[in-house]
């Protein structure tokens, strides 16, 4: 057996590691991440070794790079960066032991050649899902502390593995979340993604990304990297191409604030990252991820997520219990599951929670608003029949009308010296969560608020405000640098006691929309608010955006009221392809409008199991077309969904091609029936020759196999009119 190679493997990709002697210890170096080859010492032979000069020197693909390692080239500039307690500024690590950890993971403990100083590098295979995740401890046994200026979870040199690679990542802001963005990393350039909001940091950029290996990749073709940053906080990633091809890709929380302080005899653990490989291209990372993230990494990503109507959209903070209990009363109607309460319900006195100005840091119920409180608020959502959850907002107070901040001014975020830079409304601020006795009270408040009910079900987390004030009480003048990284870890500890307390509590991170849109959170909550704007031409792109990493069944997708006029189907038919709700006053709705919402919850709790836990085929994309197609297989390819969503069109010039649908059995007939129909709409189908005589007329014997299908594809006509949609069932012959 070859004891210098180091293979990390899932069920379909493989990780390769070449160990070398060099003149002071051990180096490790990445020769290859692709598909798993049955002999991997023929693979390692085949790989490209140490032949690349450069004015820098010579190339080397290091699994982890580090500021100023001996061996030049990219590995001398990127990566991680320390200075030591002596003011040393480089690092030369060198492998001290490689060893087996829990559930087939590998560590490997690294110490720098002349410090006290050492990164301990665990990947951690997912089989099932050819997912690798890797994250890294830096401990510090140096004398004094050590100065980090960059940290970084993951720091890869990739060998030769091509001279064209393509960087796909989102984009976006508030209202504009999940923008899709491709760009090649020419020769000798480098692309930075970040964020350093401090809270909302899914924002500007998304801490996620593909890389095109060798060329343009598609859906269904092409090697493709995925990664993902399971960070809350501010972030950077990077992606330098080299002069002689090689690839620097390195990243992990950012140092906004300045260098992080890590103690003599103190670690920290970074963020976890995950990555991917396909060569069936991104549809196939999407599909990756999916799994990894219902089995291994979302707390509950088997369960399946409830259908709901959050009253925002329907009364804002003005409401009382009276209008509550006749809200609930049209979600009964509908026929969803939960009810939950949003922001107005909390605070008292001349601090009540009435509008943006107050309340925020006091959890505790109005009930000048709600005399009979959360508790009786669930009780009436019981009684018809409907489980219960409400807001709140815990990383923000208001500076000026706040019982905790009138008690407690320093545990807001503040610069010493300087005036409080307010948010929101010009008041909110954000709290000082690198603080424990903050952490304590807000969590004290927080599980007073949750235990007052009996079987909460849901809790809905906003945050609202970024890190404008960049100072803290509690952290020392050595350590004001480590603002942003403790207070994310903060951030993380109150949700690790809802959820340890809570276990069945669903938990949303929404964050002014899309802010929260990452899977640091994912890794506490249930599911993110995809954004605030819930225009449904608009949400087709967010949402086909957000499914390149993110599942169906985490992004919240509700029917709400907008400005642009679209047809009621087609709100009801965006919000399918994602966890389905409500955010608006079922009163409000016409009767022909609730009677087609009531059959559409119906459905939709039929086909959740599919769209939820299904996996996902993006077929037609928003940003190439006039129209978007995407679908959901279940795993025994029994069941499926398409859904098909028509843009702004031109009438009569673009007529659709037959849709080559994907994941099917070839050799299994699928019966074909279409959704959320209204009799007066029939006629004008967008299934050609209208759906409901196309199915009639192949439930006589002529119902298609999954390879026609696939090869030959579903005729298709959207209607000479903008926002025309279709969700179209197929069901197995044998389990219709």
């Amino acid at each position: 057996m070859n004891t210098s190679l180091l293979s990390i493997e899932t069920a379909n990709t493989a990780l390769l590691f070449e160990r070398k002697a060099s003149g002071v210890g051990e180096r490790l170096y990445l020769r290859h991440y692709g598909v798993k080859v049955a002999d991997a010492e023929c693979a390692l032979a085949l790989t490209v070794h140490d032949r690349l000069p450069s004015s820098l020197g010579v190339e080397r693909p290091l699994a982890y790079s580090v500021f100023g390692e001996s061996g030049g080239g990219l590995n001398r500039f990127g990566g991680l960066k320390v200075t030591h307690d002596d003011g040393t500024v480089t690092l030369d690590l060198i492998v001290e032991k490689i060893e087996n950890g829990d559930e087939g993971a590998v560590v490997i403990r690294w110490r720098d050649a002349a410090h006290d100083f050492r990164v301990i590098q665990t990947f951690s295979p997912r089989p099932d899902a050819d997912v690798i995740e890797t994250w890294v401890e830096l401990a510090n046994g140096e004398a004094g502390a050590v100065r980090i200026s960059r940290m970084s979870s993951f720091s890869f040199v990739f060998p030769l593995m091509a001279d064209d690679w393509r960087l796909l990542s989102l984009t976006g802001e508030w209202c504009s979340e999940g923008e899709v963005v491709e760009t090649p990393i020419e020769r000798g350039r480098r692309i930075i993604l970040d964020s350093r909001s401090g809270v909302r940091d899914a924002w500007l950029d998304n801490p996620t990304f593909m890389l095109s290996v060798g060329g343009p990749s598609s859906e269904t073709e092409g090697r493709v990297i995925g990664g993902a940053l399971c960070w809350t906080g501010a972030w950077e990633m990077s992606f330098r191409r080299s002069e002689v091809d090689l690839l620097e890709l390195t990243g992990g929380p950012a140092n906004v604030a300045g260098d992080y302080v890590l103690d003599p005899g103190k670690s920290i653990i970074l963020p976890v990252a995950a990555l991917t490989f396909s060569d069936k291209g991104k549809g196939q990372v999407s599909r990756n991820f999916h799994r990894w993230a219902r089995r291994h990494w979302m707390p509950a990503g088997a369960k399946e997520r409830p259908t709901l109507l959050n009253n925002w959209e329907g009364t804002g903070m003005s409401f009382d219990e009276p209008l509550l209990h006749e809200i609930m009363d049209g979600a009964k109607e509908l026929g969803v599951e939960m009810f939950v309460l949003d922001d107005g319900w909390f605070a008292r006195g001349a601090n009540a929670r009435d509008d943006d100005l107050r309340g925020l840091g006091d959890w505790c119920v109005n009930e000048a608003k709600l005399p009979h409180g959360l508790a009786g608020l669930a009780e009436e959502a019981k009684r018809r029949g409907l489980k219960f959850g409400f807001w709140v907002e815990p990383e923000m107070a208001n500076w000026k009308a706040c019982d905790l901040l009138a008690a407690h001014p320093e545990w807001a975020l503040q610069e010493n010296g300087r005036p409080m830079r307010l948010g929101r409304g010009g008041s909110q601020v954000v709290l000082d969560f690198t603080n424990p006795a903050v952490r304590d009270e807000i969590w004290r408040q927080l599980d007073a608020a949750y235990g007052s009910v009996k079987d909460l079900a849901y809790v809905k987390w906003d945050a609202n405000a970024n890190i404008d004030n960049v100072g803290s009480t509690y952290l020392d003048a050595a350590h004001q640098g480590n603002l942003y990284f403790d207070y994310a870890m903060g951030y993380y500890e109150v949700l690790a006691k809802q959820r340890a307390k809570y276990p069945g509590v669903d938990i949303q991170a929404c964050s002014s929309g899309g802010g929260h849109m990452e899977y640091g959170s994912l890794r506490y909550c249930d599911e993110f608010w995809t954004s605030d704007n819930t225009d449904p031409r608009d949400r087709v792109k967010m949402q086909w955006g957000a499914s390149m990493f993110y599942p169906a069944q985490a992004m919240a997708s509700h029917v709400t009221v907008t400005g642009r006029v679209v047809p009621f189907k087609y709100r009801v038919d965006v919000a399918f392809s994602g966890r389905f709700g409500f955010e608006m006053q079922p009163k409000h709705m016409t009767p022909r409008e609730l009677e087609f919402a009531k059959n559409a919850v119906k459905e939709y709790h039929r086909i959740r199991p599919v769209v939820q836990q299904g996996d996902l085929f993006r077929l037609v994309s928003p940003f190439e077309r006039d129209y978007a197609a995407l679908m959901f297989v279940d795993e025994s390819k029994d069941r499926a969904i398409v859904c098909i969503y028509g843009l702004s069109r031109d009438a009569r010039k673009n007529y659709p091609p037959a849709l080559m649908l994907q994941g099917l059995d070839p050799a299994k007939r699928y019966r074909i029936r279409e959704l959320n129909t209204e009799s007066w709409r029939r006629a004008h189908s967008p299934l050609l020759g209208k759906c409901t005589d196309f199915t009639a007329e192949m439930a006589d014997g002529l119902l298609p196999t999954g390879e026609a299908l696939m090869k030959v594809g579903l005729p298709i006509l959207l209607g000479d009119r903008d926002y025309d949609s279709a969700i179209l069932e197929l069901v197995a012959a044998n389990e219709a």
